[in-house]
């Protein structure tokens, strides 16, 4: 049985984009409107030192540009994510990406001209009454200031990014519309188109072949496209390295982590640290292995529960109960925003043919904070649901307490409001089932998504460091290359007790974070930080962690987390993060055993 079309969705379980635009003429007027506007920008520019009132004029036009420009992305690109196969929306998503193109084209003289005007007069602009409330704003800006061009070749760079995000944009829609994984037998016995959905689930099955299976299939479709998953990611990286270059940065992980105020130093630590606390993720696996009774854990082996899965309905109805649940500690004013994700459709939920796969918050300073899911009843998607909770309220607090140039934040923090609602989550679920198989049940859930998040995403950011020193260094970024390091760093993470199936060496290809330029160390440094400030709000002490939630990008994101409990300079956050780990480890291995 197939998936169901867009069209069959009930309208309650999708998110309301109408409150947006009203209809996609209501979208095609906007945009209209906005490419009218475009030129307004020329007017500033070789004029941005003339006064404090022109620069202010020039500054408060280039926000008001970007702020129109972010609906039209919301509206369209989320039309697109929930059928990426509906060619309208495909057509309506890339012209709002050409349109940024066009708008980068014309803001590209700004910051190259700030940059290059005389540091006392621009100190005497920025003390006035008017630019005061920027003050922040332009120290990030002049942070930039030896990676700046010159105007015109800051025009060239904005004017090609369209082509320089292409190879990503063929991975996206090989990977979401045009790759079929074709149809297998589920745990029933019934025949079933294969999704990423649906393997998921069946990874999770108690039984080795319907895993073997569900595992040989999906890696069969990544591996008959092997070279050309190979050939769009070793363009981005490309892209990345040459970017880094033009803008003098040492490499592109530099350019990645310093652009977002946070030192290389957070990065090396957590490889370091990991690295250090290999032995306890290979003692898992080891348990693993026995409580399987097998005689090596195979990748496809690394999901499934070792416990009997409890009596615990896990219908997204009752999903919304325990979320709601878990997350008291943070308070009335928490809950009250939960509450109206819920009920003013915020999220669209169910999984429906060609709409994106996993799970992601996104929105505007404008929209609402919407929330995509592609629901399985599973515990797993309880977490989901209150991980992507996290970035949502957080997107909330943000814009209700910022204004427009700081209300959003840098993806470094945002990991961390996701993975402390998930610490949030766990804490509850422990307390509320005291019998010991579901105890046992819950810790096995919890040492999973440590493992998934911790260590795994330092895995791939190894990964991710090592192809862009690869191809630095003037080495070719091929399928035979990618995999045979990509095999091996696996064997190291998981230990002597996995199996080296050969479809693992392939994993690079599916993973879309690749494309994101050094994004997935934040979900492992996210989910430690988390540790720490679950501790704290179960303690009483929300009203820090929630002042955090409403700083937005009004200071550093370094100096944010630390306002909130967490020093990010040290290695103490890590550390207690693995202590954790290892003390539920015993209980569980006590429980089991």
């Amino acid at each position: 049985m197939g998936q169901i079309t867009r069209e069959e969705v009930p309208q309650a379980l999708t998110w309301d984009l109408e409150k947006i635009f009203k209809d996609d003429q209501a979208f095609e007027a906007a945009f209209a409107a906005l490419q009218d506007r475009l030129p307004a920008m020329q007017q500033y520019q070789g004029h941005l030192a003339d006064s404090a009132e022109t620069l202010l004029a020039a500054l408060e036009t280039e926000l008001s540009i970007e702020r129109d420009w972010e609906k039209l992305f919301v509206y369209s690109h989320q039309r697109f994510d929930q059928d990426t196969s509906n060619n309208y929306y495909a057509g309506l998503n890339a012209r709002v990406q050409d349109l940024m193109a066009q708008l980068n084209e014309q803001l590209a003289f700004f910051q190259p001209e700030v940059l290059a005007m005389d540091e006392d007069r621009l100190q005497a602009y920025l003390a006035t009454d008017g630019l005061k409330p920027y003050a922040h704003f332009f120290a990030v800006l002049l942070q930039q200031k030896p990676h700046t061009l010159p105007a015109a070749e800051e025009a060239l760079l904005a004017g090609a990014s369209t082509v320089l995000s292409s190879a990503e944009q063929t991975f996206s829609v090989l990977d979401n519309a045009d790759l079929d994984f074709g149809d297998i037998v589920d745990e029933d016995g019934q025949v079933q188109e294969l999704t990423n959905g649906l393997y998921s689930i069946m990874l999770r099955s108690t039984k080795p072949a319907i895993r073997q299976s569900a595992f040989e299939a999906l890696y069969d479709a990544y591996m008959a496209f092997q070279n050309t998953f190979a050939s769009t990611l070793s363009a981005t990286v490309k892209k990345h390295n040459y970017l880094a270059k033009v803008r003098h940065y040492q490499s592109a992980k530099e350019a990645a982590v310093t652009s977002n105020e946070i030192p290389t130093a957070v990065y090396d630590r957590l490889q370091e640290s990991v690295e250090k606390n290999l032995p306890l993720l290979h003692r898992y696996i080891s348990l693993r292995k026995e409580l399987l009774h097998l005689p090596a854990v195979h990748s496809y082996d690394q999901y499934v529960s070792l416990v009997d899965e409890p009596d615990l309905p896990v219908t997204y109805e009752k999903a919304q109960e325990i979320a709601l649940k878990a997350l008291a500690p943070l308070g009335e004013d928490y809950l009250a925003i939960v509450k109206k994700a819920f009920a003013e459709r915020w999220i669209d939920v169910v999984e429906n043919k060609g709409k994106r796969s996993g799970a992601y918050s996104g929105g505007a300073y404008d929209t609402d904070p919407y929330i995509l899911l592609n629901w399985q009843d599973t515990l797993d998607n309880v977490y989901t649901l209150v991980h992507e909770m996290g970035h949502t309220v957080h997107s909330y607090l943000t814009r209700h307490n910022q204004p427009y140039h700081y209300g959003d934040y840098p993806i470094f923090l945002a990991e961390i409001a996701s993975t402390t609602n998930e610490e949030l989550l766990t804490d509850y679920l422990l307390q509320q089932y005291l019998d010991p198989a579901i105890q046992a049940y819950l810790l096995n859930q919890y040492l999973d998504g440590f493992k998934a998040t911790v260590y795994r995403q330092t895995q791939f950011a190894d990964f991710e460091a090592w192809i862009h020193e690869q191809d630095a260094a003037g080495q070719p970024l091929t399928a035979d290359s990618m995999a045979t390091y990509y095999g091996d760093l696996n064997a190291h993470y998981y230990g002597p007790d996995l199996a080296r199936d050969p479809q693992i060496a392939y994993e690079w290809a599916r993973i879309p974070h690749f494309y994101y330029n050094f994004y997935v160390y934040q979900y492992a440094t996210g989910k430690a930080a988390a540790t720490t400030l679950a501790q704290h709000i179960l303690a009483g002490d929300a009203d820090r962690y929630k002042n955090y939630l409403k700083a937005g990008s009004s200071a550093s994101p370094m100096a944010v987390i630390q306002q909130a409990g967490v020093d990010m300079n040290q290695t103490d956050y890590l550390d207690q993060a693995f202590a954790v780990f290892e003390e539920r480890l015993q209980q569980f291995e006590q429980l089991v055993k």
